[in-house]
């Protein structure tokens, strides 16, 4: 009993002593001058739908003022949404952006919500679906997007499939990177031991305040050596840069925190939308169960593009991947018939 006692005392003594180093060595890594959003407050705001304008910009929907990168607003062509993931921002979509704008369509990615320091709200339940879908339509409606392409990957594909389930008069075209359809998702989380290991993750994200503060730890230590060492150093700049802010991460984990309190859409599961699927086979967070099974719920035109890749399929495969997606918007577009 004695024994049990100390060893129950040291192993106590020893987390929180662990506790004590990792919330020091977060708290140290805070920008607590908050340089990113005095960089956001300093852009100017898109004044009207349909305003000619390239590059950083902020778009006010209701009470949030979004961070965006546009550009081409003022062409002829399509309009494209292009919505990012985690732990990204916008900046991940600037090989999209350029090309895009070169065809000439109109084009805006915006740091959604809990990413833009003027759309971080507090409560968990601030981020479920339909916020976030409605964060889209309200992009859309600020630029005067009455329909659209939608362009998403990881967390941006989640959303982007509910915008297509809630809102399939919106879309024009839907083109997903790395992430299945939510039903056929949802069923292999459910059913499959290999795509529950896959997530596992998640459990830890939803975590409060110990996931941000080992996310946190030595300036993004994790992030720094797990997923930023392939992508570009001027997008992982802006990244650390947002993550560094007291309460930035918290609204990028809000998203994990958030599921299950969102309601399924009542449209149903089934989509009737030129669909582009791209996925990697060696992407450690999304399985083959779900990218199989999706084939079942999309009744229009569907093209699987299978890659030799892992989860950070633009900034690996930029390529083909840039290429596959302009060809699918141009097949879809309404001048394209």
């Amino acid at each position: 009993m004695i024994w049990f006692g100390w060893g129950a005392l040291s192993l106590l003594g020893v987390i929180l002593v662990a506790a004590v180093v990792l919330s020091i060595g977060a708290l140290l890594s805070f920008d607590r001058s908050r340089r990113h959003s005095a960089a956001t407050a300093g852009l100017d705001s898109l004044r009207a739908p349909n305003e000619q304008a390239d590059g950083l910009t902020i778009i006010q929907v209701g009470e949030l003022k979004f961070r965006a990168r546009v550009a081409n607003l003022g062409g002829t062509g399509d309009a494209i949404i292009l919505l990012h993931g985690f732990p990204q921002t916008s900046a991940a979509w600037q090989p999209l952006i350029d090309a895009a704008a070169a065809s000439d369509y109109r084009v805006v990615a915006f740091d959604m919500r809990g990413y833009s320091p003027g759309a971080r709200p507090k409560a968990v339940s601030a981020y479920t679906r339909e916020h976030l879908l409605n964060d889209v339509t309200g992009v859309a409606d600020a630029l005067g997007f009455d329909r659209f392409h939608l362009v998403g990957h990881d967390w941006g594909s989640a959303v982007g499939w509910s915008v297509l389930l809630a809102r399939p008069e919106r879309v024009l075209s839907w083109s997903s990177l790395s992430i299945a359809h939510p039903y056929a998702f949802e069923e292999a989380v459910r059913n499959d031991s290999d795509q529950r290991k896959r997530s596992r993750y998640i459990g830890f994200f939803r975590l409060p305040w110990l996931a941000e503060l080992l996310l946190g730890f030595n300036h993004l230590q994790l992030f720094r050596s797990l997923m930023y060492p392939c992508m570009p150093a001027a997008h992982t700049q802006e990244y650390r840069r947002v993550f560094a802010e007291p309460g930035a991460l918290t609204g990028a984990l809000n998203y994990y925190r958030a599921l299950g309190l969102s309601k399924v859409p009542p449209a149903g599961p089934n989509v009737n939308k030129p669909v582009l699927f791209i996925w990697g086979d060696r992407d450690p967070s999304a399985g083959r169960a779900a990218v199989d099974a999706q084939a079942q719920y999309i009744r229009g035109p569907y093209r699987k593009l299978e890659l030799d890749a892992g989860h950070w399929l633009l900034e690996t495969r930029t390529d083909v991947v840039l290429e596959s997606i302009l060809e699918h918007i141009q097949s879809a577009s309404p001048s394209s018939g």
